[in-house]
């Protein structure tokens, strides 16, 4: 079995998974959001002491599992760096410990892995990746070769979902309030620009829909003065150009690419609006749409020993594992 660990922002998760069945034996996250919430985001000093506490919590309910460790696998990128730090530092302990190798996991390539827990492979498959850091679309051929299609320019859908949440003094995490009130907003009321709509670069930008937000909500007197029907349909306008946007780019590379399977990864894929939208756009383009399963999408240890299992069996141990909290991710460059 591979005992997984994962701390790259505000939740705390460990798993074990068997190498052979691929079978999700254990696994349990603690999740930081009540903390953090009266932040209205994640602050990551907090995040790394809640971790310091959390993981040996549930690391105290595997040792059942400890014979039949063959490795230990933990995120190691991208992430925030002080708490990335706490899942490698108990992730090396185990290893010394055990005398069991290491397995360094990138958090993206995770992501795509949790379409696959307990299941095998779909290869070759295109992944939309939208979470709380990241937009991109991915072309994944095999478990080594994973290329960027198009990449956000600047904002992530996650992180712009809890920008206008905050902005608006909702709450977070903002995607699921905001998903939740555009159901009763109006989507016509206010005209938000669909970002990079006129040019043709594949790629994606939520900056400047998000400073619309910001000017809209000045407009109607701020957050306090705003009535919860504003709320609602600012939400549905916002929203609905954020799918405009993800429909319009992703209709250039499906137009163009073979590849039949097509997914959507990362926290924001819980987005039923979202889902719904690309379940139309596969149909047209005749692609097969698969959704991780919606426990799976968030920030979890189950992914990451899922990656595992495939990363063991191709011989992908680590003597050492350095914290890389920051990745540039660059259209046309391997995950």
């Amino acid at each position: 079995m591979i005992l997984s660990i994962e701390s790259s922002c505000d939740d705390s998760s460990i798993a074990i998974t068997e190498i052979e069945t691929k079978k999700l034996v254990f696994h349990e996250k603690i999740s930081q959001e009540k903390e953090h919430s009266i932040y209205g985001g994640v602050v990551p000093e907090l995040a790394s002491r809640l971790h310091a506490v959390a993981l040996p919590k549930i690391l105290v309910k595997t040792k059942e599992y400890f014979p039949k460790l063959r490795a230990i696998a933990v995120t190691n990128q991208p992430g925030l760096g002080v708490t990335l730090m706490e899942g490698i530092a108990m992730a090396k302990t185990l290893s010394s410990m055990l005398d069991i190798p290491l397995i360094a996991v990138n958090h993206l390539k995770a992501h795509i892995y949790s379409l696959f827990i307990e299941k095998e492979t779909i290869f070759p498959i295109l992944a939309l990746l939208i979470s709380g850091g990241h937009t991109m679309i991915v072309r994944v051929k095999s478990f080594e070769n994973m290329q960027i299609l198009a990449t956000t320019l600047d904002d992530s859908i996650g992180e712009s979902f809890d920008k206008c949440a905050k902005m608006m003094d909702l709450g977070y995490p903002g995607g699921p309030i905001i998903e939740r009130l555009a159901l009763s907003g109006d989507a016509n009321r206010f005209s938000f620009p669909v970002p990079l709509s006129n040019s043709p670069l594949i790629a994606f930008s939520l900056s400047g829909l998000k400073n619309a937000v910001r000017l809209q909500v000045e407009a109607l007197g701020g957050a306090n003065i705003m009535s919860e029907q504003d709320k609602c349909d600012v939400a549905a306008c916002f929203q609905k150009a954020v799918i405009s946007h993800l429909l319009q780019k992703s209709k250039k590379i499906f137009a163009n690419e073979p590849i039949r399977d097509v997914a959507i990864v990362g926290g924001a894929a819980a987005n039923r609006s979202i889902a719904n939208a690309f379940e139309g756009l596969c149909k047209t383009y005749n692609k097969r749409l698969h959704s991780t399963p919606l426990a799976y999408c968030s920030d979890n240890a189950a992914m990451v020993g899922r990656y595992a299992v495939d990363a063991f069996k191709n011989n992908l141990f680590s003597n050492d594992i350095q914290t890389l909290p920051t990745q540039k991710h660059i259209a046309g460059t391997l995950l």
